[in-house]
């Protein structure tokens, strides 16, 4: 009697001890089920978890804690069908607390027998929504890490082949204005000439959209009131939208000025606009507006202009949304479209510090907005185009390719120039030191250990009254150039040759 007393208290101990632990763990909702479903026990956990307590929830059935549609769909039962035929029931999915919000559960069904009948279940719950969130945060930026990376590498190809592109354009487009002199009687050379340089230009245009995808294109940076910017090319727009699309405007009165490249500003709005044209095949409006924005979260934080081309048309499928802005991805017919316009933007929006966002509802239309840094508060003061002339004096070409350098020889000696050439910056500061040259054009990407900015940096230290002029079609180098020295982009015509030398100080 002794004996069965003593096992019968150390029984009670242990399902007490037991019992406490239950009932004490605070993480979990740790509660048993009857057979059907009724919640028969209740701890600490499942109070704290679910907001029920124990006199609340006893008694209850425990579908209450599932969303309607769940309950509507019979998953309480099939969760405990699985857990009695299975021996085990897991999952995660949406819980309700007793408040009404929904929390995301990992859920675990055991069934419990006794003499080999069920006698319940026990069920643990765990609310592991800040786990789910920050995986989901983690997959977002994987995926936003993965999308940057071939970005990147479309970037280095695209920047590659234009750059090569733009040294062919420019010996060709060089080449033919020294035809065009020789050749000027002759009509039908004349318009094959005229074909010729069509086509160069287009060429051209196209290799600056792929630059400027590639963040590679040199810009000019200044200070822009974005207000008078679409207003002088007002004309433009309404000749890209076209008769059957009325173009509006919302641009906020107290507009920042913004701080970009103006070409690069005027091409973005205008692949803009004409992409809104062709998603309203029946007509709509299209509407550019802006307004300030200061965001605090990086990793754009700062104050920006918010530019927005919002249209009323087709909408962008979102299957297709993610493929935007990949180079040569167009979703119109064959010859409609180069599929670089949109690659333009967001290598534009990326290099002025900015970024590119876009919306869209099928069948309600689409609104891109570009964020663009927020400039100083007067625009600078653009200088005015300088009139062809002729030069005079000794100019020194630093230029690597011959067929270029023969080209710009020849824009060069057009102008009234004697030009001695030399093909890297070392070659280039022997010639100076030995024979001296009234200014100096180089090209900016050049072999050996100094390139055209470094040979500019230079001469700027050792030879401060001397002109510099630099050139390039492609150059990362030249972002770091901030204003320090004029560039010409390649490639060029004679007349923006003698402007670009006419507005070097002297």
């Amino acid at each position: 009697m002794v004996k069965k007393s003593s096992q019968q208290r150390d029984l009670f101990e242990s399902e007490r001890s037991f019992r406490l632990l239950v009932e004490g763990v605070a993480d979990y909702a740790l509660y048993m089920l009857d057979p059907t479903g009724i919640i028969t026990s209740w701890n600490i956990g499942g109070e704290r978890i679910k907001g029920y307590s124990p006199d609340e929830i006893i008694g209850q059935h425990f579908s209450r804690f599932y969303t309607e549609a769940d309950r509507a769909n019979g998953k309480p039962a099939r969760a405990l069908g699985i857990a009695r035929d299975k021996g085990r029931y897991e999952e995660e999915g949406w819980r309700v607390r007793k408040d009404g919000t929904f929390f995301w559960a990992s859920v675990v069904i055991d069934p419990i027998y006794e003499s080999g009948e069920l006698i319940g279940f026990a069920k643990i719950t765990r609310d592991i929504t800040e786990r789910r969130n920050a995986q989901i945060k983690l997959e977002a930026m994987q995926k936003q890490l993965a999308e940057s990376q071939k970005f990147d590498a479309l970037g280095q190809l695209t920047g590659g082949v234009a750059h090569d592109f733009n040294n062919l354009l420019m010996i060709i487009s060089g080449s033919l204005g020294i035809l065009r002199r020789a050749a000027a009687d002759d009509a039908k050379v004349d318009r094959a000439m005229s074909a010729i340089e069509t086509a160069t230009k287009r060429g051209a245009a196209l290799t600056n959209q792929l630059l400027t995808f590639a963040r590679r294109q040199s810009v000019n940076p200044q200070a822009i009131d974005f207000a008078g910017r679409v207003a002088a090319i007002r004309e433009v727009l309404d000749a890209g939208v076209g008769s059957s699309v009325r173009l509006g405007f919302d641009i906020a009165p107290d507009t920042w000025s913004i701080k970009t490249d103006v070409s690069e500003l005027e091409t973005a709005l205008l692949n803009l606009v004409i992409n809104a044209r062709d998603a309203m095949p029946d007509g709509g409006t299209v509407t550019i507006g802006s307004r300030n924005i200061v965001r605090p979260e990086a990793p754009f934080a700062g104050e920006f202009v918010a530019i927005s081309i919002a249209d009323t048309g087709l909408g962008i499928p979102s299957d297709v949304l993610d493929k935007i802005f990949e180079p040569f991805f167009t979703t119109k017919p064959v010859g409609k479209g180069t599929g670089l316009g949109l690659s333009q933007v967001h290598g534009f929006a990326h290099q002025a510090g900015g970024t590119v966002m876009v919306a869209s509802e099928l069948g309600k239309g689409t609104t891109f907005t570009i964020l663009l840094p927020r400039g100083p508060d007067a625009p600078l003061r653009e200088i005015p185009e300088a009139a062809s002339f002729r030069g005079s004096g000794t100019v020194l070409l630093v230029e690597d390719n011959p067929d270029v350098a023969v080209v710009s020889t020849g824009l060069l000696e057009q102008l009234g120039y004697n030009v001695r050439r030399v093909a890297d910056a070392e070659a280039a500061l022997r010639e100076i030191e030995n024979n001296g040259v009234d200014f100096v054009f180089s090209d900016i990407v050049m072999p050996g250990k100094m390139d055209g900015l470094g040979l500019a940096h230079h001469l700027r230290e050792t030879r401060p009254g001397l002109p510099i002029l630099l050139a390039t079609g492609y150059s990362e180098a030249a972002a770091d150039v901030s204003g320090e020295f004029p560039i010409l982009r390649k490639p060029y015509e004679i007349h923006e040759l003698s402007e670009a030398i006419a507005k070097l100080p002297r």
